[in-house]
């Protein structure tokens, strides 16, 4: 089995490339902004702890509460974090065959039983290079293959009218145009609505 049949894996391998980019982000940085629309670094960390709490529930098989905010946290970034990803990877590989698809509420359809987990690998991927960017990091030594997977989930389930404006609401921006040729987490970003070319004041 390769690594991109191995939907787990694959979130594995996205979680520990932002863990070690936490692990080198000091708090003195946490308010420097971010290619995140209105947040800065320490919203972003926070974003990004929220999120491990959220999808292992989803991975437990609860359903997430979206209608909540995230808390901001101070200090301990990188602990908290290695912590919520061994957690919400076992809760993964707890969950049992991924191999199939699963009928959505009201019948009639079906998505692929790793949608989940290709989604949240999509969330960390484009976090990792937002967390790179802001902070002065280079992003080509961040791991292609999950960049790759990430942007060909992407381009089947980030519909238009996921679309718009921060003050609508819009999770994301518009599609940014970036060069078929270019560096992977590049054409991810734009995909995801951010500029590649854009200068983060880091």
């Amino acid at each position: 089995m390769t690594a991109a049949d191995d939907p787990i894996e694959l979130l594995a391998r996205a979680l520990a490339q932002t863990a070690g980019l936490i692990d080198g982000t000091g708090v003195e940085l946490a308010g420097h902004p971010t290619p995140c629309r209105s947040w800065d670094v320490g919203d972003l960390v926070s974003h990004l702890l929220f999120d491990l709490r959220q999808f292992t529930v989803r991975a437990q098989g609860g359903r997430p509460d979206w209608s909540q905010s995230f808390e901001r946290v101070e200090d301990d970034w990188s602990h908290a974090f290695e912590a919520g990803a061994e957690q919400l990877v076992d809760a993964w590989r707890s969950a049992g065959d991924l191999t199939g698809v699963v009928e959505l509420p009201g019948g009639g359809h079906t998505l692929p039983a790793r949608f989940p987990v290709d989604q949240q690998t999509a969330e960390f991927a484009v976090h990792a290079w937002d967390l790179a960017r802001a902070t002065g990091r280079s992003t080509d030594g961040l791991d292609s293959e999950v960049a790759l997977a990430a942007l060909a989930w992407a381009r089947g389930a980030l519909k238009p009218e996921y679309r718009g404006e921060e003050a609508d609401h819009q999770a994301f921006g518009p599609e940014v145009p970036v060069p078929a040729d270019a560096p992977p987490y590049d054409r991810l970003a734009g995909f995801f609505g951010r500029d590649p070319r854009a200068v983060t004041d880091a």
